[in-house]
C-alpha cells in the first residue's frame, strides 16, 4: 500500500496517475487517497478509473487491464429469459428507486458468497449525490409494490458504467441487465462498462478489453454528458427481450 501514489483529499479532482502505472497484482489497483466528490468520480471515470474498496481500507482506485464490457445490444439472451421478459410478471421504471437499488445492492444477505460490501455509506452517499446531479442513474425491477431487482451507475456521453445490480426473484438482476442493454442501445450508448472479469457476465455476453482500448474509447466518447436524470423507459418487452444491436462495433 505504501508504494502507491497518495491523492490528497485537496488535491485537484483531475489528480491521477497514467492508468498504465496499475499494479499487476492486484490487477489494476492504481492510487489511494483523494476523496469521493462529484469532481474527482467524473474525473476518474473519464480516465476508465473507479474507486473499489471497504471500511477497512482507505479509498482505493482502479483501472484493471483488460477491461470487461458489453456492447450495448448484444447481451446474450437465452431462450428461457428471453420468456421470461415476454411474460409480464413484473414491471420496470427508470430512476424511480435510486436510493433502494443501491441500498439493495449494498445487502449482503442478498448476497451469499459475500460477508461484506464495498458500498459503504459514504459510496451510496457520493452516487445518491451524481444520481440528484443527473448523470447517475437506476432501473427497477418490480412484482407489485416489491422491488424484486435492479442495476445502477454513471452514464457519461455513451458510455455507461455499470456498478452494481441485485436480485430477489430468480432472473431478476438478468431482467434489469436486459432492459438496461436495449434502453442503452435505443439511447446509442456504445458500451455497458462491467468493470472486472467474471464468469457470469461472460455468459451474458460481456468480453475482455484491453485497458489500452478501453480508455481510448472513453477518451473519444465520455467527454460529453449523456441526457440528465431521471430517465424514463424508451423500450418496450419485445424490445428488452430481442434489441436491435447498433451496426457500429466498439473499436479503438
Amino acid at each position: 500500500m505504501n508504494e502507491l501514489p497518495f491523492i490528497g483529499a485537496d488535491a485537484p479532482p483531475e489528480t491521477f496517475p497514467p492508468v498504465e502505472q496499475a499494479l499487476r497484482k492486484p490487477d489494476g489497483l492504481l492510487a489511494v487517497g483523494g476523496d469521493l466528490s462529484p469532481e474527482r468520480l467524473l474525473a476518474a471515470y473519464r480516465r476508465g478509473i473507479f474507486p473499489w474498496f471497504d471500511d477497512r481500507t482507505p479509498i482505493l482506485w482502479w483501472s484493471p487491464d483488460p477491461r470487461m464490457v458489453l456492447e450495448t445490444g448484444r447481451m446474450y439472451r437465452s431462450r428461457r429469459l428471453r420468456r421470461t421478459l415476454r411474460r409480464g410478471h413484473y414491471r420496470v421504471t427508470m430512476d424511480q428507486a435510486f436510493d433502494a437499488v443501491v441500498t439493495a445492492c449494498a445487502d449482503v444477505s442478498l448476497r451469499p458468497d459475500q460477508n461484506a460490501t464495498w458500498i459503504t455509506p459514504e459510496m451510496a452517499d457520493a452516487y445518491g449525490h451524481l444520481h440528484r446531479m443527473g448523470h447517475a442513474h437506476s432501473l427497477e425491477v418490480w412484482q407489485g409494490r416489491r422491488l424484486v431487482g435492479g442495476i445502477y451507475g454513471l452514464a457519461l456521453g455513451r458510455i455507461f458504467f455499470g456498478e452494481s445490480m441485485f436480485h430477489r426473484i430468480n432472473d431478476g438482476s438478468k431482467i434489469a441487465l436486459a432492459w438496461l442493454d436495449a434502453e442503452l442501445a435505443a439511447r446509442d450508448f456504445l458500451l455497458l462498462d462491467c468493470q472486472v472479469e467474471s464468469p457470469h457476465l461472460a455468459r451474458l455476453g460481456a468480453q475482455p478489453m484491453p485497458r489500452r482500448r478501453f480508455t481510448n474509447l472513453v477518451e473519444r466518447h465520455a467527454r460529453t454528458d449523456a441526457p440528465p436524470a431521471p430517465w424514463t423507459l424508451g423500450v418496450d418487452r419485445d424490445m428488452a427481450a430481442s434489441p436491435q444491436p447498433r451496426p457500429e462495433r466498439a473499436t479503438g
